[in-house]
């Protein structure tokens, strides 16, 4: 990072945020911040999120992970970066992941580069390795436009919806600002999920835009499942070294390499590293609070019967309008 002095062009763009800011639908969040509605979804991020649409130039050998809070992000950054870079790092015991919380190795976009650029830090791109690696939760509609006209990769991960909310409500829980938030609010919560008044959502919208963009550009973006990576990992990885076009070579098969980063990767391995087990990363919540669970199915010891017969139906309604939601994510409701 290096000390950045405001451009007229910058302080241009924030008068135009805090103009906007005054037109935006609006709640508040966590009895906190403010989250908007822009772009069709609720962003809890606003200026953060229009400085990286406005500023990113993407180059073509970038890849770039997707995905909607808590369903697998942290994890997925572990594989992405293994795997692109396990000629440099074969030595597992050596391998930077011990060091480093799997965040600070594929920086995102709107909770760390451009929230460090509003802080007065401007992001030198110029010294990230190539391929550069990044994430964000932004949908794929509202992604700078050289995102989606350059050759960059993009690897979008979905989880079940309401694996997705329960995960989603322990990390709240955690979140350190958070005011008003109580282990008894659970339902009322649930309810805003359902009805897509949650940080990126509406839920269905995120899926949908990626999904569609990976059928009609399947060598540009990669749609997968969480549940399918938990179920064969094996399988998963390989199509997505396919996709990077970094297949595993022979000697590689050979010396069980993608085993090695199955393993180094898995949830139980990050959760005993002592890097994640204290410290923070993100100022608002401790590091140990990025893993939990991770298992699929684990909503069914939260979620009453009531609440998804109160809630789930209004979302249900939203999933009958795209068979492609149906068959992607309903299969995994009930396992």
């Amino acid at each position: 990072m290096s000390t950045l002095t405001k451009p007229k062009s910058l302080e241009k763009l924030e008068d135009e945020i805090k103009q906007l800011e005054l037109t935006l639908p609006h709640k508040l969040w966590l009895g906190t911040y403010n989250m908007y509605l822009y772009q069709g979804f609720w962003c809890p991020v606003l200026k953060p999120t229009i400085y990286f649409q406005s500023h990113f130039q993407a180059n073509d050998t970038d890849i770039i992970l997707a995905s909607l809070p808590k369903t697998g992000t942290t994890w997925s950054k572990s594989l992405i970066f293994s795997i692109v870079n396990r000629k440099e790092f074969s030595d597992v015991s050596k391998h930077p992941l011990h060091a480093h919380n799997p965040h600070e190795l594929v920086l995102h976009f709107e909770y760390k580069l451009y929230t460090d650029y509003m802080k007065g830090c401007a992001p030198d791109f110029t010294k990230l390795p190539s391929p550069r690696l990044f994430a964000t939760h932004v949908p794929y509609p509202s992604l700078p436009n050289t995102i989606k006209t350059s050759k960059c990769k993009i690897i979008y991960v979905c989880r079940n919806p309401l694996d997705t909310f329960i995960s989603s409500w322990h990390f709240f829980l955690e979140v350190e600002r958070n005011e008003s938030l109580t282990p008894n609010m659970i339902e009322d919560y649930f309810g805003k999920f359902c009805k897509g008044d949650f940080p990126f959502c509406p839920y269905e919208d995120h899926i949908v835009g990626y999904w569609k963009e990976s059928m009609a550009t399947p060598d540009k973006v990669l749609f997968m499942e969480y549940e399918g990576l938990k179920e064969d990992s094996n399988a998963q990885v390989r199509r997505l070294v396919e996709f990077l076009g970094c297949p595993f070579s022979e000697e590689e098969e050979k010396e069980n390499v993608i085993d090695e980063i199955i393993k180094l990767c898995s949830l139980d391995s990050l959760k005993q590293m002592e890097v994640n087990k204290s410290g923070k990363f993100y100022d608002f919540v401790e590091n140990k609070a990025l893993f939990r669970k991770g298992e699929v199915g684990d909503w069914t010891n939260y979620l009453t019967p009531s609440m998804l017969k109160e809630h789930y139906q209004v979302m249900q309604e939203k999933f009958k309008r795209s068979g492609l939601l149906s068959d992607i994510v309903n299969k995994n409701f009930h396992k």
